[in-house]
């Protein structure tokens, strides 16, 4: 199956073999001109972005509290105990949104810079997961390590995440590289105790540069299924192999690439031993004190948890006839 830009899917299975030529990139105008330039494709995005928001950060930084290092993990009780179904929101809306009218963006309306739409989506979906993916080139003589917000867990049988990349299959950012080329990473998750390290990697640094250097982090070269490195500090990491890749067209610049999916599966899972219970089936969020991405530069930390039950339809709401007394009970408050 040879592949094309028109391709709008490529499934990669080992049945299949190598569906994405090896020589993708170097073949291509876009990436030859981003190697003449010295520019990466994550260099010439962060020029666009302008993602940080402080003239003089470090005095911003400065002036604000030390890291809260009496803060940990810990569970409370929701801010409605009592909540009912049917009763909405709780105690803590502000009665004056009620009053608040809602803007509409048309995200290609004319004007708007396509930057907009990043900085928007990005402060609005909050909090995101990061997927800190380890990677190498094909014959393991460029290994990279980045963090990336596009992701996600979107299967469990079998386990299957997916990483989002603002880029192209012709200008690829390198993790993306790697992952055609090697079909295989190690996702790893982001604890607090190495998150300057790990944001340094988002650094835009050339192909051949290693991150595992710049960030001082320690690869661990046990892995059973791939051959790229999990992060030793990790609590928890996840080998995975390529499982398809599949490129989107610009809204705002048509006949243009503008990004790419990738999934990939899980085949084997790696806990460090105080933050997984008897039964291997839960991580304790005490010890794996994740990081997740906000707006900006933003990250957050994972501090407080509340516990609610599931609710069951027949159980907890009243099955049909429990239904059909909430239908009415809203009719008589809407008509109010």
């Amino acid at each position: 199956m040879p592949f094309s830009k028109s391709t709008p899917s490529l499934s990669i299975n080992r049945a299949l073999g190598r569906i994405i030529p090896r020589n993708f990139v170097t073949s291509t105008t876009t990436a030859a001109s981003l190697k003449r330039s010295n520019m990466s494709v994550s260099t010439k995005q962060e020029a666009d972005y302008k993602r940080n928001p402080h003239p003089n950060f470090k005095g911003v930084e400065a002036s604000r509290p030390d890291w809260d290092k009496e803060s940990h993990f810990r569970y409370t009780k929701t801010a409605s105990p009592s909540w009912s179904f049917g009763s909405g929101p709780n105690a803590l809306r502000d009665p004056a949104a009620g009053d608040k009218k809602h803007i509409s963006i048309d995200p290609y309306e004319a004007g708007r810079p396509a930057p907009f739409n990043y900085k928007l989506l990005i402060s609005g979906i909050v909090p995101r997961p990061i997927g800190f993916v380890s990677s190498q080139s094909r014959d393991g003589s460029v290994r990279n390590l980045a963090p990336f917000s596009y992701f996600n867990l979107i299967n469990h049988d079998p386990p299957l995440f997916i990483l989002g990349f603002a880029s192209s299959l012709e200008a690829p950012k390198d993790t993306l590289r790697n992952l055609v080329e090697s079909r295989e990473c190690v996702i790893n998750i982001i604890s607090e105790d190495f998150i300057e390290a790990a944001n340094a990697t988002s650094v835009d640094s050339p192909y051949d540069v290693s991150e595992w250097d710049i960030s001082g982090l320690t690869p661990v070269h046990d892995c059973l299924d791939v051959r790229a490195a999990r992060v030793k500090e990790a609590v928890f990491s996840v080998e995975c192999k390529l499982e398809s890749v599949r490129e989107f067209e610009s809204r705002a610049r048509p006949g243009k690439k503008s990004g790419s999916l990738v999934v990939v599966e899980g085949t084997r899972f790696w806990v460090r031993e105080d933050a997984i219970n008897e039964e291997r089936n839960l991580i304790d969020p005490a010890v794996l004190r994740p990081m997740s991405r906000l707006g900006g530069i933003t990250y957050g930390r994972v501090t407080e948890a509340i516990e609610i039950l599931r609710p069951s339809f027949q159980g907890d709401v009243g099955g049909r006839e429990g239904y059909e007394k909430l239908k009415e009970k809203r009719k008589g408050d809407d008509s109010k």
